[in-house]
């Protein structure tokens, strides 16, 4: 993984995500729906939940939207239901791309990411071309300043707890661990640290090195998905130049 720091997409991604609150929050709510729908409303057995509702709670969303979401998806009489759909294909330059959704119209879904993918030099796949490429991580961001914590000390403080890697930069130490002890090592790096991001996501095992110019139209292409309100997350396995 290293090389590839998440933390500059997530930079880059900020401002835009700040100015999208309300789509964020809409997110966030099919989330805890869906979660809530398939496990129960008992975060102390369906994990999914919590995970939904832990982030939630890190992007400031009233707990009266949590409950009410929470509470239209263990009402019987509730008509909503949304299914979770990961789209594959190729952008520019062969850069593999995943598209995480989340959505109640498949048709209206699937035509939005084609015409993404078309509009912007890439090609949508079937299930399985891109995906083996991908493995489901935890990934855990802690901004260092104001920290007092050498790399060192903070490697040893992760593997200690049972995250698997650790990659530092100035700006911020990124931990990554298996996907069933993510729980565990959020909850253990809350207790001494302020986290800047957590989440399950998927980690490339293959990067494919790309030019100024290339980036630049995979920037354009992850963009256009992002800004569509099904799309939770989109994946690549582009390695930008410094």
């Amino acid at each position: 993984m290293a090389g590839h720091s998440k933390w500059n997409n997530i930079k880059q991604r900020k401002g835009a995500q700040d100015k999208k609150k309300g789509k964020i929050f809409q997110r966030l709510v099919k989330e805890i729906y869906q979660a809530a729908k398939d496990g129960g409303a008992d975060m102390g057995t369906n994990s999914a939940l919590r995970l939904a509702v832990d982030n939630a709670r890190d992007n400031n969303m009233p707990k009266d939207n949590i409950d009410r979401a929470i509470k239209r998806a263990t009402d019987p009489s509730a008509s909503a239901n949304y299914s979770e759909i990961i789209y594959e294909g190729y952008g520019p330059n062969g850069v593999a791309i995943l598209v995480e959704t989340l959505t109640d119209n498949t048709n209206r879904t699937s035509t939005s990411v084609r015409t993404a993918f078309t509009k912007n030099k890439g090609t949508l796949g079937e299930k399985g071309t891109v995906s083996y490429m991908f493995e489901r991580k935890g990934y855990i961001a802690i901004e260092r300043e104001g920290l007092d914590v050498d790399e060192d000390t903070m490697l040893m403080t992760v593997l200690e707890i049972g995250a698997e890697d650790l990659e530092t930069s100035e700006e911020v130490f990124e931990i990554y661990t298996a996907r069933e002890d993510f729980a565990a090592v959020r909850e253990e790096l809350k207790k001494d640290f302020e986290l800047a991001e957590a989440d399950l996501i998927m980690v490339p095992n293959i990067h494919v090195p790309v030019d100024e110019e290339t980036a630049e139209k995979i920037h354009q292409l992850v963009d256009v998905l992002e800004d569509d309100d099904d799309v939770n997350d989109v994946y690549h396995n582009a390695e930008f130049a410094e």
